[in-house]
């Protein structure tokens, strides 16, 4: 758990969150699960806040009741927070909660309230927020707003489009409310804002103003009022579009955030220098793999040859060169490797590329098989013997008719 605002430093300290009235599926048993058992005896040193999450609900949130069992590791940040406008020390108090899942695509953060909690002489006060504590030792709090994605990490097709998901919800507030949503992008050490947009909660005509510093950004304003539905969609990617972009929802007095991984992905295009390998005794020959208009950089070339009498493929030791990485303007790359061909290899040997890229699911490979030297057949020499014959002939003649010509 850390502290936020103030200008205090950042600390942690071990903290519990207790998650009430979390929904389960209809055939599950309740047997299954482990209910949590707070202390016998109450620590006011011990920081244990007990949420009622079902009202707003969180998405997804039975995912939490399996992760030890799957053997998913649990990301849980506590925080003070002070809504906009708010004093610290104003009453009730609240804290942002932020939870991830590991392994599977939950990710939420919550802004916790505490409710109030009868005293009496028998109350304890908890030692670092001096807020009183429930008879069971916790922090009573409820859910009364969160921002959640269903995807952490994404990855798309350069040229393609992509819808970055990002949803809020809140408690039921009779007062209509202003949102605001930003979309912002991070790569590199290097910021950019994508799209904001404002409206109302009650959907007031001619309330909304959405501004898209990228073009071929969108958001469905409807989805927003209606289905608290903040994504967003990016069309005709570009490799400057990947990164880390970072979905703020504001909401009245509260904020919160979601952060979702961009990654552009291209598949190579393999193609080999020959289509047709002919052996040239006593001569080597260069054959060329090009890996072309491909996202990320890093790339793969390897090199396989199959001979007749073989019955798996053989990687040679020598893997040939490989090219420097030459960059497109759309920002795609380009590797070649080259392979010498020795003389002495065998005719009907298949030589196969294969390339290994992230925009693969398996490896993509060419091949070519070599021929044997063309030989010219008998009758064909024959052939090209008399031909000689006549067009040495046509010369022979050719020249007495000149010089019959020229002395006459």
């Amino acid at each position: 758990m850390g502290g936020m605002g103030g200008g205090a430093l950042f600390t942690r300290t071990p903290a519990t969150l207790v998650l009430r009235d979390v929904g389960v599926a209809s055939d599950e048993s309740l047997e299954t699960l482990t209910p949590f058992v707070p202390p016998s005896v109450p620590d006011p040193d011990a920081i244990l806040l007990e949420a009622k999450v079902s009202s707003p609900e969180i998405p997804n949130a039975d995912v939490l009741l399996h992760a030890d069992c799957n053997e998913m590791e649990v990301m849980c940040e506590i925080s003070s927070y002070t809504p906009t406008g708010s004093q610290e020390s104003s009453d009730p108090a609240y804290f942002m909660v932020s939870l991830n899942v590991e392994g599977v695509e939950f990710s939420t953060t919550l802004i916790l309230q505490t409710l109030t909690v009868k005293k009496d002489q028998s109350t304890l006060i908890q030692s670092k927020f001096g807020l009183p504590l429930s008879q069971s030792g916790t922090l009573l709090t409820e859910v009364i707003f969160l921002v959640f994605s269903h995807i952490k990490s994404m990855s798309a097709p350069l040229r393609g489009d992509v819808l970055l998901n990002c949803g809020f919800k809140q408690q039921e507030i009779p007062i209509a409310q202003e949102v605001g949503i930003e979309w912002r992008l991070q790569h590199r050490g290097k910021g950019r804002k994508v799209l904001d947009m404002k409206t109302r909660l009650d959907d007031a005509e001619g309330s909304t103003v959405v501004h898209a510093e990228r073009r071929g950004t969108s958001m469905d304003v409807t989805q927003v009022v209606a289905e608290g539905n903040a994504s967003v969609t990016l069309t005709k990617l570009k490799v400057l579009d990947e990164g880390t972009y970072i979905c703020t929802v504001s909401v009245g007095l509260f904020h919160a955030q979601q952060v979702i991984q961009l990654h552009v992905i291209q598949p190579p295009e393999v193609t080999l220098s020959e289509q047709k390998l002919v052996l040239k005794p006593n001569s080597r020959q260069t054959l060329s793999c090009h890996c072309t208009k491909y996202y990320p950089l890093d790339a793969k070339i390897e090199w396989s040859t199959l001979s007749p009498t073989d019955t798996e493929p053989t990687v040679p030791l020598d893997q040939g060169s490989l090219s420097s990485h030459r960059q497109h303007g759309d920002g795609t790359y380009t590797l070649s490797s080259h392979l010498t061909v020795p003389p002495n290899i065998s005719p009907g040997t298949k030589i196969t590329c294969s390339v290994s890229h992230l925009a693969l699911d398996t490896p993509l490979s060419v091949s070519v098989v070599v021929e044997s030297p063309e030989r010219i057949p008998g009758n064909h020499v024959w052939l090209l013997f008399v031909v000689s014959l006549c067009i040495l002939k046509e010369i022979v003649l050719g020249r007495a008719r000149f010089h019959f010509l020229a002395e006459n």
